[in-house]
């Protein structure tokens, strides 16, 4: 990848920061001039990774997420860390309905919320050292001028 701009953020693990972290990750990648859709996409994928690092990482402890973003040619790269408890298991956290918190009644489907909104989902994680997802989005407007379509992969 070929980074054309980037931009690194660090935020408390504070359930109020989730917001700020969607839209400023959108408001960065908007200079792609991405659709409104592709937007949404971001801003919901985004949300789900950074209220998984508060919830699951931390536990609602005090932490450290730390959000990059890499634009290139074809869209913009989103990787979402934290230095939480990590998970046990990521294959089996990434089953839709899988969660490890049912008493607070938590759906379960953050990752394949995050799957079915970017392009490309990776998680890395490592016990008590933390969680990183890393999603690719892929822009239309940007696969049209490169002469292929954005939806492949």
């Amino acid at each position: 990848m070929k980074v054309n701009n980037y931009m690194i953020l660090e935020i408390p693990s504070k359930s109020q920061n989730e917001a700020f972290a969607r839209v400023a990750t959108a408001a960065f990648a908007s200079q792609l001039d991405p659709t409104i859709e592709e937007i949404a996409d971001i801003k919901t994928a985004v949300s789900e990774a950074v209220t998984n690092s508060i919830i699951h990482g931390y536990e609602n402890s005090e932490g450290i997420i730390t959000i990059k973003c890499n634009i290139d040619q074809s869209g913009v790269e989103i990787e979402i860390a934290d230095e939480g408890k990590g998970i046990d298991d990521v294959e089996r956290a990434r089953q839709p309905l899988y969660t490890s918190k049912p008493e607070l009644e938590r759906s379960g489907m953050g990752f394949t919320v995050m799957e079915t909104f970017m392009d490309e989902v990776e998680v890395y994680s490592e016990k008590n050292k933390g969680t990183v997802v890393i999603m690719r989005k892929k822009f239309a407007s940007l696969a049209k001028d490169q002469g292929v379509s954005g939806n492949e992969g």
